[in-house]
């Protein structure tokens, strides 16, 4: 009885070094060398003073910012220690209750606007920290941050477009448009060793 207690703490105490300790520094150490900004949160700073996450959406509510994909999280917008989705199905009044309410604060936000609303800017993600949008909702929102910021719509635009990322290596995902990012390049913040 003692031999077989014996074998299984020392077995047991040899898979936590393994799987507790030896492999997680194992892959720490390799994305430290390999991927060091997203390692350490890909952090973006101004100055050496951190801003934000490019992987964590934030919330931007002023018209003379782009407005991100709406957030479910609880109890804020974009509380990353709450990532979640809403759960509510297409047919459920509450969420076709606040699609309604972001379109009309949309709309309310720029009433001349009359194009049609892109669909990431009144639905959350699963996640309800994206950080990202389409390109059709950053430019579905250019007249307005240009008129608040008084400014020529077409040098918005032309930020929009080098905002705007590529499908990865031209075959996954889509096209899309860091929020952060892009107003941070409004605001003329030059990003510490990325700057597009």
């Amino acid at each position: 009885m003692n031999s077989v207690l014996r074998q299984a703490i020392t077995l047991f105490m040899l898979l936590t070094l393994i799987t507790g300790v030896a492999y997680p520094l194992l892959v720490t150490g390799i994305a430290q060398v390999a991927f060091p900004a997203q390692a350490h949160g890909s952090v973006l700073a101004s100055g050496g003073k951190p801003l934000g996450s490019s992987l964590i959406g934030q919330p931007f509510d002023d018209p003379k910012y782009f407005w991100g994909r709406p957030s479910a999280t609880s109890p804020q917008a974009y509380n990353g220690g709450a990532s979640t989705g809403s759960n509510l199905g297409p047919t459920n009044p509450a969420l076709i209750d606040a699609m309604r309410q972001r379109i009309a604060a949309l709309r309310a936000a720029d009433p001349d606007n009359v194009a049609p609303v892109p669909v990431d800017l009144v639905t959350a993600s699963g996640s309800g920290l994206d950080p990202e949008i389409s390109p059709a909702a950053a430019r579905f929102q250019i007249a307005r941050v240009a008129r608040a910021r008084r400014v020529d719509a077409a040098w918005v635009r032309a930020l929009v477009d080098r905002a705007t990322s590529r499908r990865t290596f031209g075959l996954l995902g889509e096209s899309r448009v860091n929020v952060l990012e892009l107003n941070l390049m409004l605001d003329g913040r030059a990003l510490d060793g990325r700057w597009r």
